[in-house]
């Protein structure tokens, strides 16, 4: 009897291979420091699972860009140490993918694993800069006694790369306020999408060639994806989304990724679904910009 492959969208040996992939998926299955509602942990299994019922061919583009190869690794185990031991487990992990040139796709997990996955592809791609797909800007110093909770990943992440952009923010402590004073972010806010045009060249203006995408699932509204830990009101559309991820490839180049904060509840699997649909346009985005 056959069985599924499992790996990101069931794919047979040929296109999965880790030697010849193009694309390689690190699952990061860790949410110790989670503040409201805790689950993110099972976000990548979740998502792995979802892939495998996508179709193969972008509509969009009108291709199908598994071809060039997607493999999957093992999940990272939980480093019990804290916070901070695992992003350095995070880091030596994501640094082997990156030096092996692949492109690495990272699958949280809470959003502080994001911290040690830019600084393995900061090392290798100087000058990188960061597109963030949020509800929340994550530049508290400090939050709940840690410096690595996720509620601060962004500020960690901040020495390591030229600029960040946020986009689609939301929800802003004071703190966070006061420190964009002083600050060269300048987030986009998810009203400014609405209610503006040319929000998407505002946003590539901030970005540099070579840039990372980090997407919290709550970047989104909670209409489309309601499994995170922190639905925030108001989100971003799909459409929204896909249409800045898609310039970006276009006009910059995407040298990695993750997708974060997934959050799977029971019988209702649109998150899920979402976050492996958005790790797949990330992929095909990239190849398809190879080929213009």
């Amino acid at each position: 009897m056959e069985t599924m492959p499992n790996n990101f969208l069931a794919l047979e040996p040929r296109y999965s291979e880790y030697r010849s992939a193009r694309f390689a998926v690190l699952p990061v299955p860790y949410d110790a420091t989670t503040s409201f509602r805790s689950g993110s942990r099972d976000g990548p299994q979740a998502v792995l699972a979802a892939s495998q019922q996508l179709e193969l061919f972008d509509e969009e583009l009108g291709s199908e860009f598994h071809r060039a190869g997607i493999a999957t690794l093992d999940p990272l185990e939980q480093n019990a140490a804290g916070p901070e031991a695992m992003c350095e487990d995070v880091f030596r992990a994501a640094r082997k993918i990156v030096r092996d040139g692949k492109f690495l796709i990272g699958l949280g997990g809470e959003h502080t694993v994001t911290a040690g996955l830019v600084r393995a592809v900061a090392a290798r791609h100087k000058r990188l800069s960061v597109l963030q797909i949020d509800a929340h800007l994550d530049l508290r110093d400090s939050y709940q006694q840690s410096a690595h909770s996720h509620a601060c990943v962004m500020r960690r992440v901040l020495p390591l790369v030229e600029s960040i952009v946020p986009v689609g923010i939301r929800s802003v402590s004071l703190e966070e306020h006061r420190f964009l004073k002083k600050s060269p972010i300048r987030p986009i806010t998810a009203r400014e999408c609405f209610d503006t045009e040319g929000w998407i060249e505002v946003a590539l203006r901030g970005l540099g060639e070579k840039v990372y995408v980090t997407v919290d699932i709550d970047g989104f509204d909670p209409a489309y994806a309601p499994g995170t830990g922190t639905p925030e009101p108001g989100g971003l559309t799909w459409y929204q989304v896909t249409s800045l991820l898609r310039h970006v490839a276009e006009r910059k180049q995407i040298v990695a990724a993750d997708i974060v904060e997934v959050l799977p509840v029971p019988g209702q699997a649109a998150s899920e679904y979402l976050a492996a649909r958005l790790a797949y346009k990330i992929m095909s985005y990239a190849q398809a910009a190879d080929r213009l």
